[in-house]
């Protein structure tokens, strides 16, 4: 394939998505159906605008990539530590039993066993992207049926390391099933324990030299060579490069660098991911669909009923009330991006026949168009049944792993850390944001939850638990960055308090007309403080310095504003 041919691949693929994806977005369904879509448009079996294309095919397979790296980013000790009685026992369940019963189904109905395998694999698992969407949208993220979704989508994520090894060997004819997943296993720890050894004595001082630097294109660079040349060593050995990229960001998730990587790497992965779905569609026959509409639409309605009864029981089964039970079941019906992976990889090593693969496809993309409506039942039936039972689970609302009730503080100089020692004198948690690699290492050492991030990044903000956070204290003493991130927080988290450090009286005005709470001028407060000390030091009464200055504070220094700039007398200040 020549480079024009290359590039006229490329544009097709890119209008195919600038047109198709919007129109699903304002249908307020999750961009991955426009991708589908898109793809089936240009594709073989559409309009045929590309017959097949090897390159994007490659530039496919690293969205997947990259997926599976933000997955890792998840995967903190803290998070699991506070998920992992759901992550592995209610997601292993959840897996385990819907595959073979899955499994068990498609070998009755004629499978071989490998396929069997594949299928029930394949579709025990549900869409991480679907689901977490939804869950943002609503703002219930943070909800206890939520937080247990996730938690069961986080094994189901992981899960699929060992289920793309298994049909990678199986393909290639390692024995039976027993051999394979023992070759699977056998692997899998051995990576583990290399790259997280290596990966924790190198990690962190490099991203600390390469922050130190302040420049973004290095960090961004940094973290790719991480990604792709983790996956490209493990690929070397006969592990999946999607193994190594896990690993990588499992290594960067326990670091202070993982606020600024999680948001420098989202767009490549949503791009490649784009491009991942896309491929897929262009693999989808619809032809062929519509000779076995009836096969797939019993298979559609059978595999969400199933999986919806399956993981409602496993939930009550570990607690949760029946109102969210059966929520999180309906929520979790479909299948998933990963289901489209494993069935395409099988399909071209010959594990599953070609017919069958397009069938799976299909079925799993209709899965997913109907995931709002099973999410929007799964609702009314919990606020129904909550009218009805009152009961709640004791410990389930406080399992939440992310930061909530907090204070972020952007910047962590010798300010930001006087207001962190004031919050935690007075029991308020605190999350902190800077881009000092020294000061955060120092910082991190003692125990302090310090972070490196660029506050003006919604991303980060987001990482940060900002939606969650009960306000936000910006001590940077850098004017024009402050400026930033207040108008970036006022735009998207517009409840949010925000108080600022002002560079003096005009600056907390501009401030607090682009949206801060409170600017308190960092010059008239330390003269305040200094005139305090004095006049009390002279024999003043406190009770008498205290009245002085809240009269000078009053409606927002305007006394001393006024005095400042000559208003009162027409004199200038010397500074």
């Amino acid at each position: 394939m020549n480079n024009s041919e290359i590039l006229y691949d490329v544009l097709i693929f890119l209008v195919a998505a600038v047109v198709v994806v919007p129109a699903f977005r304002r249908l307020r369904t999750s961009p991955v159906l426009g991708y589908l879509a898109a793809g089936i448009l240009v594709g073989p079996h559409g309009l045929a605008l590309i017959r097949d294309s090897e390159s994007a095919h490659t530039l496919a397979e690293f969205g997947v990539v990259f997926l599976l790296f933000m997955i890792g980013l998840e995967f903190s000790v803290e998070r699991l530590r506070s998920l992992g009685r759901y992550v592995f026992g209610l997601g292993a369940s959840q897996v385990i039993v819907t595959g073979c019963l899955i499994g068990g189904v498609a070998w009755a109905l004629g499978a071989t066993e490998e396929a069997a395998i594949i299928i029930g694999g394949g579709l025990a698992l549900s869409s991480t992207a679907f689901v977490l969407q939804l869950l943002i949208e609503r703002g219930e993220r943070a909800t206890p049926f939520g937080s247990i979704s996730f938690a069961v989508l986080l094994f189901q994520d992981l899960a699929i390391v060992p289920l793309l090894m298994l049909v990678t060997l199986l393909g290639e004819g390692e024995g039976s099933f027993v051999t394979a997943m023992v070759f699977a296993v056998v692997k899998a720890v051995v990576a583990l324990v290399l790259v997280v050894g290596v990966g924790r004595l190198i990690l962190r001082p490099v991203y600390r030299i390469i922050a130190e630097t302040r420049s973004s294109e290095l960090f961004v660079a940094t973290t790719l060579l991480v990604v792709l040349g983790t996956g490209w060593l493990l690929s070397l050995v006969g592990v999946s490069m999607v193994l190594g990229a896990f690993l990588a960001g499992l290594l960067l998730s326990e670091t202070e660098y993982r606020h600024q990587v999680e948001a420098d790497i989202r767009p490549f992965r949503g791009i490649l991911l784009g491009l991942f779905f896309m491929t897929v569609g262009m693999s989808i026959d619809v032809t062929l669909i519509q000779s076995k509409l009836a096969e797939i639409t019993m298979l559609v309605t059978g595999l969400m009923v199933g999986k919806s009864i399956v993981t409602a029981a496993l939930c009550r089964g570990f607690g949760s009330p029946v109102g969210d039970s059966v929520r999180i079941g309906l929520l979790l019906s479909q299948g998933g991006e990963f289901g489209f992976i494993l069935f395409l990889t099988a399909g071209a090593l010959g594990l599953l026949p070609a017919e069958t693969t397009q069938i799976l496809l299909a079925s799993v993309a209709l899965t997913m168009v109907a995931t709002p409506v099973m999410a929007y039942i799964g609702g009314q039936f919990s606020s129904s049944w909550a009218s009805r039972d009152k009961r709640s689970i004791a410990g389930v609302e406080q399992m939440e792993e992310y930061p909530h009730d907090h204070v972020l503080i952007a910047g962590f100089g010798r300010v930001g850390q006087t207001v962190a020692q004031m919050l935690s004198a007075g029991g308020v948690s605190y999350v902190a944001l800077d881009l000092d690699a020294s000061r955060i290492a120092a910082c991190r050492s003692k125990g302090m939850p310090v972070f490196y991030g660029d506050a003006s990044q919604i991303e980060i903000l987001n990482s940060a638990g900002a939606s969650r956070a009960l306000g936000m204290i910006v001590t940077i003493d850098q004017p024009a960055t402050a400026d930033q991130i207040v108008a970036a927080v006022h735009e998207y988290f517009a409840d949010l308090q925000i108080f600022v450090r002002a560079q003096d009286l005009r600056h907390g005005r501009r401030l607090e007309a682009e949206g801060a709470t409170q600017a308190v001028p960092e010059a008239l407060e330390a003269s305040l403080q200094l005139g305090a000390i004095a006049m009390t030091s002279m024999g003043t009464s406190s009770d008498e310095v205290l009245g002085i200055i809240q009269e000078l504070r009053k409606d927002d220094y305007v006394n001393l504003g006024d005095a400042v700039h000559g208003k009162n007398d027409g004199s200038k200040s010397p500074g």
